[in-house]
């Protein structure tokens, strides 16, 4: 679909369903991630229309232009969905997507009416006086390095996201079609797809949350917040509990939810993970047209 400097890509599933107007969820996936992230979502959902897109820098949107950031990616999607003729979504976000969901809320009040926030979306944890960069590079350091990386092709790749401690062979299998999509072709050999520029950029805003808190001030759609209880290694969780309840209680229109045995990555990439998702979507079903 035509957007500023090009076209964004976008994965649409459409429902199983016979009715003119069905519901709609915009699902927008994480940092370094496509909208093949969401391929467990639509058969959760089955009466709903899925629209996820491959953001700014990512997938086969990675040919897009910057200047990057929560700003623009809303105003990107805010043209897709003009561009689908699709005036009302649930917008439910993962990590990333999270804080992209709320600053569309913010800048283009009326397209969303209700948001479902994947362990994402609120402000991290940015003790006073630390470097934003230190920060980011605590938490997404091996992401970055993956980016820069090249593999001789598909089985390799697999089989490094089979050694990541939040995946394991058995669910890099299942998400296969995810890991192959994520790859291009690089010389002789396939790198991922996400732009090192694009994901440098759009972190360092994840920590100053500069487009973030202004969006949360104003926030008053229906929104509810899933905590993963693990995290990016499947290890300490990306929002500790006191700090993602302290943040809520900041916004009144949000709820928390806790999710149980999964991590950052499998509370969206798993089928229990979206199958918790699609829970908090369901009862949105009722006013929601697509």
């Amino acid at each position: 679909m035509p957007v500023s400097g090009g076209h964004l890509r976008a994965g649409i599933w459409d429902p199983v369903t016979n009715a003119d107007e069905p519901p709609t969820v915009l699902a927008i996936h994480g940092i370094t991630a496509t909208h093949q992230s969401w391929l467990h979502l639509p058969q959760m959902l089955p009466g709903f229309r899925i629209v996820a897109p491959d953001l700014r820098g990512r997938g086969r949107s990675n040919t897009l232009p910057g200047p990057y950031g929560m700003g623009r990616h809303a105003d990107d999607l805010a043209d897709l969905l003009h561009a689908l003729g699709t005036k009302k979504v649930t917008a439910v976000g993962h990590s990333m997507g999270g804080f992209v969901a709320v600053v569309l809320s913010h800048r283009h009040p009326g397209l969303t009416t209700r948001l479902v926030l994947a362990d994402g979306g609120l402000p991290l944890d940015s003790p006073d006086g630390v470097d934003p960069d230190a920060i980011m590079q605590a938490v997404l350091g091996p992401a970055i390095q993956r980016l820069a990386m090249t593999f001789p092709g598909h089985s390799a790749y697999r089989e490094f996201w089979a050694k990541h401690p939040a995946f394991g062979p058995a669910l890099v299998e299942e998400l296969g079609a995810y890991f192959d999509y994520d790859l291009e072709p690089a010389g002789t050999g396939w790198r991922p797809s996400s732009r090192i520029e694009a994901v440098t950029e759009d972190q360092r805003e994840l920590v100053t949350g500069h487009s973030l808190r202004p969006a949360l001030e104003q926030l008053t759609l229906p929104t509810t917040f899933i905590h993963a209880p693990r995290g990016l290694l499947d290890d300490a969780p990306l929002y500790g509990p006191e700090h993602a309840e302290a943040c809520a209680a900041q916004a009144p229109s949000i709820t928390m939810k806790w999710a149980r045995g999964v991590n950052h990555y499998t509370i969206v990439m798993s089928r229990p993970g979206a199958q918790f998702v699609a829970e908090q979507v369901a009862p949105a079903r009722e006013g929601v047209q697509g």
